[in-house]
């Protein structure tokens, strides 16, 4: 019986998209994210920037890769909204190594799964952008759980929409 190792099956089933993907993709996700709201208002219940991270985490399946991912996906959202610089860096740079880190052990091209792990990485991003403020910054932000819910299921439904069209994009080998 013949046994595969972990960095075999995370080598063979690494997924790759042209570099052109790699910089439209993000950058359009804050575009998006910077502007969207302006028009929604506060209906607007979803969060471009971390959909867009566990998709890359969870198909480079590197632990580094996602870290970094979601570090500068946060860090260049706070710098494109009016929030303290690095509370959505923290938050999505623990999302990115744990999406990466599943995404290692378990098989990710199943829908269900990606749509599961992106409500529950969703909610862990709120949880800890909430915990920074009220906590390290002293802010007096309360959790809000329906719209934290909402933003949650936004963002569900954003990815089972998006994952397919990116899942088209990747290069064949």
């Amino acid at each position: 019986m013949s046994v595969l190792g972990a960095n075999f099956r995370r080598d063979l089933e690494i997924r790759r998209y042209p570099l052109l993907v790699y910089a439209l993709v993000p950058l359009a996700a804050l575009v998006l994210q910077a502007w969207l709201p302006r028009l929604l208002g506060r209906y607007a219940w979803f969060d471009l920037p971390l959909v867009v991270t566990v998709y890359f985490a969870l198909g480079r399946r590197s632990p580094i890769q996602g870290t970094l991912m979601g570090a500068a996906m946060g860090l260049f959202e706070d710098a494109l909204t009016h929030h303290a610089i690095g509370i959505n860096g923290i938050a999505k740079t623990v999302v990115g190594f744990l999406a990466a880190s599943v995404g290692v052990r378990i098989d990710v091209d199943n829908h269900t799964i990606r749509l599961i792990l992106n409500f529950l990485l969703s909610l862990l991003a709120s949880a800890i952008y909430v915990f920074i403020n009220r906590v390290l910054l002293g802010l007096d932000l309360e959790w809000q759980w329906f719209t934290e819910l909402f933003k949650a299921i936004g963002n569900s439904l954003i990815a089972l929409v998006l994952f397919p069209l990116l899942d088209r994009l990747q290069i064949k080998d």
